[in-house]
């Protein structure tokens, strides 16, 4: 019998908030007109698609927590490098909420997953001075000569692998998944973990698969999104990501790095139990497992709630 060795993946995201003393005075009158505030750029791989969870927003001086959420996605939604906005007068807990938010390494991955790989951080470093002022300053992952690379190399797979033959999108989006997993061995010392690595050099982590699959997915014009463990218990998971996807107005996991296993033979095996698959299904491939790497957050993925049964 086959052993298959548990897959662990490390998402790192460092966030650091610098605070001044006690804000005296956090709004400045003449920016109550949100006129004033302007991203600097708008990514051509914004994401114009609203999650539940999080939205895309014209609306940059927040009146409560969930608008500062919709802000900060906005903006590594467009590639900001630096952005800088003010709370609304009326928000008294603004400050509270954005260094909440910001100190929160696990929200901070979840928000990165509704963004296209391309615009997604490493770091966000928060500055909060005197007069209210609130300034992100974003650091981003991939460099322009790796997107041009994957665009490329992407756009070449796609017209080779895609073929007229191929009817459903069943069919089409899994010639890609095995594509992936026969051209890809998980980097066990996770040194490679982005789509470049997994793409050039044929080993990623699980963020390398999902990263290169969203590329996919999104080229060949599906909605989806990242899906990361919840992080609540730190002895049950040590933290997952893989990809979900909308296919006939219905989401579906997709997981890339748990159809590629990592054997006690080394030799390679292509699965398809994770692949387009329910909640409920999810759950069921993983009864005979210890692991709680899909344990995730239904609140924040609440696109892949489970369907009720209604009864007749």
């Amino acid at each position: 019998m086959k052993k298959v060795v548990p897959i662990i993946c490390i998402i790192s995201i460092l966030v650091i908030a610098l605070n001044t003393n006690k804000i005296a005075n956090y709004v400045v009158n003449y920016l109550n007109h949100n006129n004033y505030i302007k991203l600097d750029s708008n990514s051509i791989y914004a994401k114009n698609n609203n999650y539940n969870f999080v939205l895309n927003t014209n609306n940059f001086i927040p009146y409560g927590k969930q608008q500062l959420l919709n802000i900060i996605y906005t903006v590594i939604n467009n590639h900001n490098n630096n952005f800088t906005f003010y709370c609304a007068k009326e928000y008294k807990n603004c400050i509270t909420d954005i260094n909440d938010i910001t100190n929160n390494a696990d929200l901070l991955t979840h928000l990165n997953n509704f963004v296209h790989p391309y615009n997604s951080f490493t770091k966000i470093k928060t500055t909060i001075v005197d007069n209210g002022e609130i300034n992100l300053q974003i650091d981003y992952l991939y460099p322009d000569e790796e997107i041009d690379y994957l665009n490329n190399e992407v756009n070449n797979l796609i017209n080779t692998l895609i073929t007229e033959d191929l009817n459903t999108d069943y069919d089409k989006i899994k010639v890609i998944h095995d594509y992936i997993i026969n051209n890809t061995k998980y980097d066990l010392d996770n040194n490679n973990y982005s789509a470049y690595d997994a793409l050039k050099n044929h080993k990623a982590t699980c963020n390398g698969y999902t990263d290169l699959m969203a590329i996919f997915l999104t080229k060949m014009g599906y909605d989806n999104f990242k899906i990361a463990t919840t992080n609540s218990n730190a002895d049950k998971s040590s933290g997952h990501v893989w990809n979900a996807v909308k296919i006939d107005d219905e989401w579906l996991h997709l997981d890339l790095t748990w159809d590629d296993p990592v054997s006690s033979d080394n030799k390679d095996y292509l699965y398809h139990k994770y692949f387009l698959i329910t909640t409920k299904e999810l759950k069921t491939a993983d009864n005979n497992i210890t692991s709680h790497e899909h344990d995730f957050d239904i609140t924040i993925y609440n696109e892949l709630k489970e369907k009720e049964v209604i009864q007749e």
